[in-house]
């Protein structure tokens, strides 16, 4: 039993010096892990889109989470809420399911990006590497467009771009 005891406090020992002598790491923003040939893909800011069944009651609820109204309106059956880089869409009746929401171009206060990779471009991104397109913007267009996809687990993804 003693000797199990000292093994098993060897491993610990051993594992946590481990840990703080090991230099931190760095991650690289340009390539994927899966395929370091491909550039990760500058995908804006996200949200969570939640299909709601009462719109004034959801509001009250995340308020009490210490969300406020950003965006949308009772009379438009959608509500954008912020809680500092936090951002929660609360939409009635528009569409099945949650949806994860991406915004190209825009960071989490709605501003437009110096800097992004249009949907298109993203588009074209996915396609390479064999990921099935719910839905496709218009490569032949600029400007405003979106796409959906779908997870292994079925989950839709939305990236929309405003402008």
């Amino acid at each position: 039993m003693k000797k199990t005891s000292l093994f098993i406090l060897g491993i610990v020992t051993a594992f946590c010096f481990g840990f703080l002598l090991k230099p931190s790491v760095q991650v690289s923003y340009k390539t994927s892990e899966t395929n370091p040939t491909l550039e990760n893909m500058k995908l804006g800011a996200f949200s969570v889109s939640l299909n709601v069944k009462d719109l004034q009651a959801s509001q009250a609820f995340y308020e009490k989470l210490g969300f406020k109204v950003f965006g949308g309106g009772m009379d438009q059956n959608y509500l954008i809420m912020k809680n500092e880089n936090a951002l929660i869409g609360l939409f009635q009746g528009m569409f099945e399911g949650n949806i994860l929401t991406f915004n190209p171009g825009w960071d989490e206060n709605a501003a437009q990006l110096d800097s992004y990779d249009d949907i298109r471009s993203i588009q074209k991104q996915l396609k390479s590497q064999g990921i099935k397109l719910e839905s496709e913007a218009n490569e032949n267009s600029t400007g405003p467009g979106s796409l959906m996809v779908k997870d292994p687990d079925g989950n839709l993804i939305l990236l929309d771009q405003h402008f």
